[in-house]
């Protein structure tokens, strides 16, 4: 197992700063929240790209995904949504990442709809990832929360430039069991993201090991090279504890899981 976290913790602290705390508590990875006001985003200059790869190299730090916003599966035209999404993959490909996280969001409607707009928008920027060596991974999420909904878009898509993250937190809101999970994905999967929460009705982050979800039987069903990224919500959780003090008890948390 391969341990990340991702910068949604650590809200616009400097890229420098969060390869610090990467490198002195033991991660190897970093997933990079692309959205205004972070150090990672679709306008930056082509030289601070090149200034941020060089920075993730020399402290031998792997760029695991740009996780972006884009709704693949939300209502309205194409050509904008496709559009940024080309634009984060030639992020990614600037940075070294080997990824760009996308969501559903395929709001209320019929769901044969949504999955039929996000495997038309996927399959429009295959061929692109591809020669970009980028993979997009559709993260089971919001309309799209279990397993089996992601790997129903990704069956009609059928390209292996575009695949899946599987978010424990919302498969578990899901009502799926992480082995059915596993079964539905592990075609497709790209990574993991894992997380824990206070509880169903309640989902403050917590250190992990500290609520409720199930992360060991999780990790345990995965193939040893596997990436698995902490995804800490702290912008959404004014209360939750600061993530800096608890990346090294996390990563000791994974790696004992794993063992």
């Amino acid at each position: 197992m391969r341990l990340a976290f991702s910068t949604l913790g650590l809200p616009g602290l400097p890229l420098d700063q969060v390869i610090r705390l990467a490198t002195d508590h033991g991660w190897a990875g970093l997933e990079l929240r692309c959205a205004p006001g972070e150090p990672v985003h679709p306008a930056m200059p082509t030289d601070a790209r090149r200034r941020a790869r060089r920075a993730l190299e020399a402290a031998g730090l792997t760029p695991l995904a740009v996780a972006g916003y884009v709704g693949v599966a939300a209502p309205g035209e194409d050509g904008p949504l496709i559009s940024a999404l080309l634009d984060q993959l030639r992020l990614a490909a600037d940075l070294g990442a080997a990824f760009v996280r996308v969501f559903p969001q395929g709001g209320e409607g019929w769901v044969g709809e949504a999955d039929q707009r996000a495997a038309r928008r996927l399959a429009a920027v295959a061929d692109a990832a591809h020669t970009l060596g980028v993979r997009v991974l559709l993260e089971t999420h919001d309309s799209h929360r279990a397993g089996r909904d992601v790997a129903r878009v990704l069956d009609l898509v059928g390209r292996p430039a575009v695949g899946a993250l599987w978010d424990l937190l919302h498969t578990r809101l899901a009502g799926e069991t992480p082995s059915a999970t596993w079964g539905a994905l592990r075609p497709h999967l790209g990574y993991v993201q894992v997380k824990d929460v206070v509880g169903r009705s309640d989902l403050t982050p917590l250190p992990l090991g500290a609520g409720v979800l199930p992360i060991g039987e999780c990790v345990r069903l995965l193939p040893p090279d596997c990436w698995v990224s902490w995804e800490y919500e702290a912008p959404w959780y004014p209360d939750a504890a600061p993530l800096a003090p608890l990346l090294g008890p996390g990563a000791a948390h994974l790696t004992r899981l794993g063992g």
